[in-house]
């Protein structure tokens, strides 16, 4: 930056006009209002969630990684993943159900091991093997603050007839009522504790005071008798704190922020979006995080961008039948966050390409329940696809970020300088370029937003 801009940044930064709007969080950053109690719980989870795990720790005896932060790591810890994992089975028939072959370790492959003879295969009967990828744990404390009636009451009445989805409820391991799914590709986990529970032991064998068993090599029991050196749980409490591993993972995930985006409304493409039906499912309206929620969680306005239930996407299906999710389901996904993900759909099949590319080869993937919203897209002109995928790009992009890879530097102050026209110019709408640094949102890039990009950039 020239000194001379650095200085007026220095006189603004403490403007009355821009204190009284403040940054969204970007992605990996704890939620803004915490108390110090919290915030320091955020710090050690995050801690806990990079830290390595060995053998002597009750990594394994098989694995897919040896930490949380290997596997969430995109753009930050906590993000989604490029890695997959394989899950298989047997596909039903007309007379038997999907066998998730559990006595020969499925359906989940473990990818490593603590010694290679150990190393699980696919069996040779399984006729049905996929990829999953590793999605984003950003904002899920805030995800399960949302009350259960929000999404009962969008399976009663669907926002489209085109679309009729299932509540998935579910037991939390750590017990309590049943609550709505609203994790999990196919549903299945409703709240942050279960899911580092479950994760532990799946991802990284550790066993923990909420899955006590071990997984066997393809089911081996005399295999993991003769390697499992370590006592179960291994996960167990630290002599100061009381904590264990999976409530300090449990506290990096739940206290993490939203997602941001950025510009916050009034792109062209949301329009699209809701017109050709996406909103059906992915829900364009905001929740409010419940009353019961932890302090600092509750009534907080968000937008994922899911419904949490159900649908049957016909071909788009990953042919396995999990609990109540038949073969053809699949749960909404949220997508605040996708302009930072490098992967697409549910086993990661789309990638490697422009984001608007990404968007349209998704969109055509899209099937069942799904297929009315892909064939109005692919009537729209070519303008409007290229509105909603620059509405698309919105979600996950932090404030004053032009080249969207959730950091503000010197690059973005090089492209976005020439923008800073002053006050009251009204040149800059949601769909332009500069409206990723019109942070108030009122058709300008003038002293105000400098002193919030100031902020962005420092931070």
């Amino acid at each position: 930056m020239k000194k001379s801009t650095i200085s007026l940044f220095a006189a603004l930064v403490l403007a009355p006009t821009a204190m009284a709007q403040d940054l969204q969080p970007r992605m990996g950053e704890p939620l803004d209002g915490l108390s110090a109690a919290q915030y320091q719980r955020f710090a050690d989870g995050l801690v806990e969630f990079n830290t390595l795990l060995g053998v002597a720790d009750g990594l394994g005896p098989i694995f897919n990684d040896n930490s949380c932060g290997t596997c969430h790591a995109f753009p930050a810890s906590g993000g989604a993943g490029t890695k997959v994992v394989t899950r298989f089975g047997v596909a039903a028939t007309a007379t038997t159900p999907f066998d998730d072959l559990a006595a020969l370790g499925g359906s989940l492959k473990q990818e490593q091991a603590i010694d290679d003879e150990l190393l699980e295969t696919v069996p040779a009967i399984a006729d049905v093997v996929i990829n999953r990828v590793t999605p984003s744990t950003f904002g899920i404390g805030l995800l399960e603050s949302i009350d259960d009636a929000d999404i009962l009451a969008l399976a009663a009445a669907p926002l489209d007839p085109n679309v009729s989805g299932v509540v998935r409820m579910t037991q939390p391991l750590e017990g309590g009522p049943m609550r709505a799914s609203k994790m999990g590709w196919k549903g299945g986990v409703s709240t942050v504790l279960t899911f580092s529970a479950d994760a532990s032991l799946n991802e990284m064998g550790l066993t923990n005071r909420l899955v006590g068993s071990e997984n066997a090599p393809n089911g081996n029991a005399a295999l993991l008798a003769a390697w499992d050196s370590v006592a179960d749980p291994e996960d167990f409490p630290d002599p100061v704190t009381g904590l264990e591993r999976i409530d300090r993972q449990t506290d990096f995930q739940k206290l993490s922020a939203a997602p941001p985006q950025t510009p916050k409304s009034g792109m062209a493409g949301e329009s699209v979006f809701e017109a050709i039906g996406c909103a059906a499912c992915h829900v364009n309206s905001a929740y409010v995080t419940g009353p019961n929620a932890e302090p600092n969680l509750s009534g907080r306005s968000i937008k994922p961008y899911s419904d949490f239930l159900l649908h049957d996407m016909g071909t788009l299906g990953d042919g396995i039948s999990d609990g109540l999710a038949t073969e053809r389901e699949m749960m909404t996904r949220t997508l605040w966050g996708m302009s930072q993900r490098e992967t697409f759909l549910h086993d990661g099949r789309i990638s490697g390409l422009p984001f608007d590319q990404l968007i349209d080869q998704t969109v055509q993937q899209h099937d069942g329940e799904a297929a009315f919203s892909r064939t109005n897209y692919n009537a729209l002109s070519g303008v409007d696809q290229m509105a909603l995928s620059n509405f698309l790009l919105s979600l996950g992009r932090a404030e004053g970020d032009y080249d969207n890879n959730n950091r503000i530097d010197e690059f973005d102050w090089f492209f976005l300088e020439p923008l800073v026209t002053g006050p009251d110019t009204n040149n800059v709408s949601p769909d332009d370029t500069g409206a990723v640094v019109d942070i108030d949102q009122d058709g300008d890039v003038d002293l105000a937003d400098l002193a919030l990009f100031q902020r962005a950039y420092t931070h």
